[in-house]
């Protein structure tokens, strides 16, 4: 790999995921990125939005880095299903982020509990000269959760710093996941498969 990638997050998920693909990276988080959205924005583009956001905050460091600078910036939203609806279908879905606390952790899973959901990572690779932006979704379903597994889940795990309350790769995963269609790491926060082929597009374009 050419690049020097820099992996613009602190989350111990991505870092793992990246790592996987055996290319070398470093991380650097900078501080206070706003990461507002309009409200008028649709839900399956809120996570580019914001991905291209954070991108936008490391311009500076792209330009006084060499051209073989690469910085990864990516953002993961969970989109449920409106009331009465069992998927998030036509674009009535409303987005999940990071649980408060307990209780808001029990209302989000409430939520997802029995119905099928979204999950949507915007990415993008930025280096001086390009940048390729993108999306990935995963469909998620769930079976009916009872009260005293979702109670489980939360008490045990404390999924505080994952959007939607829930981590697909643990205990809530094993026993409530009936369906997954797409990329099963896009929904644990980063789609590697993808940044994998566009990072070798990229390698092309570079020769």
């Amino acid at each position: 790999m050419k690049y020097k990638i820099i992996l613009a997050s602190n989350s111990p998920r991505r870092k793992e995921l990246l790592a996987g693909l055996d290319i070398p990276f470093e991380v650097r988080v900078m501080q206070g990125i706003d990461e507002s959205f309009p409200d008028t924005l649709n839900a399956y583009d809120t996570a580019l939005y914001i991905a291209r956001k954070k991108a936008d905050a490391y311009q500076s460091l792209l330009e006084e880095g060499d051209d073989n600078l690469l910085v990864l910036t990516a953002d993961t939203v969970v989109i449920a299903p409106s009331d009465g609806f069992l998927n998030d279908q036509e674009c009535k879905g409303v987005i999940l982020g990071k649980p408060h606390d307990a209780e808001e952790a029990y209302s989000m899973l409430r939520m997802l509990s029995g119905k099928t959901h979204h999950v949507v990572t915007g990415v993008c690779l930025t280096t001086r000269e390009l940048q390729r932006q993108f999306s990935v979704v995963t469909e998620v379903s769930f079976k009916k959760l009872d009260e005293q597994e979702i109670n489980y889940y939360v008490n045990h795990y404390k999924p505080f710093d994952k959007a939607g309350a829930y981590g697909i790769q643990e205990w809530i995963g094993y026993v409530g996941c009936v369906g997954l269609k797409g990329s099963y790491f896009n929904v644990m926060g980063l789609p590697v498969q993808r940044i994998y082929e566009e990072l070798r597009k990229m390698e092309e374009l570079k020769k």
